[in-house]
């Protein structure tokens, strides 16, 4: 799911390197020292999960952890996410530097929508981290296939996106367990973070 470098147009991968940045300084600030274990463990889990590949019709595809860390860090999700994305593009080429930018908020996007559907959509914990989880790993499979096609680099992305509804569905599945887990062990940690 991750965009190499000399897909998009660079104009777009400078305008999404600048939204990405202000992302992280915005959603980044004013960290409180409680956040920070919570934020790297979560930057390192995505990190380990997303270099973990199943084969699926010609392609492969990964985990992310998007809408279990929208859940569980709100609104820092999206620097979480950057950070552990700029950490594959820079060990494991998993992704580009230019298309970083573009990366982190196809990434991001789906762990802030999953962080805003927990904290807005009433009742039972696991119809909603189903939701959450789903839509973490859909929305940026569905992102990067708008992209690739308005860019014109083909439309069998769309179809390719669509190959990412068993990821979702699987992710899904794992994020209702761990807040399942995390509900009975440490509820604490579900609580709105700041």
């Amino acid at each position: 799911m991750h965009i190499a470098d000399g897909i998009l147009p660079t104009a777009w991968c400078g305008a999404a390197h600048g939204a990405a940045w202000l992302g992280v300084y915005g959603l980044g600030r004013k960290i409180e020292t409680e956040e920070v274990v919570r934020m790297g463990m979560l930057a390192s889990a995505i990190f380990a999960i997303s270099l973990v590949h199943f084969p699926l019709g010609g392609t492969s595809v990964h985990l992310g952890l998007y809408g279990l860390t929208g859940i569980l860090v709100g609104w820092r999700a999206f620097p979480v996410i950057f950070a552990a994305l700029l950490f594959q593009t820079i060990l494991f080429q998993h992704g580009g530097l230019l298309t970083l930018g573009v990366n982190a908020l196809n990434m991001g996007l789906g762990a802030l929508l999953a962080s805003f559907t927990w904290r807005v959509l009433p009742g039972p914990d696991a119809p909603r981290a189903f939701l959450c989880g789903f839509a973490g790993v859909l929305v940026p499979a569905l992102l990067i296939a708008l992209e690739f096609s308005l860019s014109g680099y083909g439309k069998g992305f769309y179809f390719m996106s669509m190959m990412y509804l068993g990821a979702a569905l699987v992710e899904a599945i794992l994020t209702v367990a761990a807040i399942s887990f995390i509900r009975k062990a440490k509820p604490a940690l579900l609580q709105s973070p700041a």
